[in-house]
């Protein structure tokens, strides 16, 4: 543990733990969330597609849109866990690594 605070540049246990309850909590969020919103949206219906394809457009789709709901979520639970720096330190970090630097200039 001592080793992962360091990395991230936190001192205490309890900060630690925070932390790791916001990425647990987001990670739940973000999938739990996709779901309505292809509903929402009306895409829920190629998941029973008769075509070979439905399930597959259905789920890649599903799939795409969890990654800008977990970076949007992250940033949200982090604020509502008092992390927002931490949290907005490591999503832009992660996004530069994604090549969505760009994003951030």
């Amino acid at each position: 543990m001592e080793k992962l605070k360091k990395r991230w540049g936190i001192t205490s246990n309890f900060q630690l733990i925070v932390i790791c309850v916001v990425f647990a909590i987001t990670g739940s969020a973000s999938v739990w969330v996709a779901k309505p919103f292809l509903q929402w949206i009306g895409l829920d219906a190629l998941k029973g597609h008769e075509a070979w394809w439905g399930g597959w457009v259905y789920w890649t789709l599903r799939l795409l849109l969890i990654f800008p709901f977990y970076q949007i979520l992250l940033v949200a639970f982090g604020w509502l866990f008092g992390q927002f720096r931490f949290f907005w330190a490591f999503e832009k970090k992660m996004l530069k690594r994604l090549g969505l630097g760009f994003l951030f200039s």
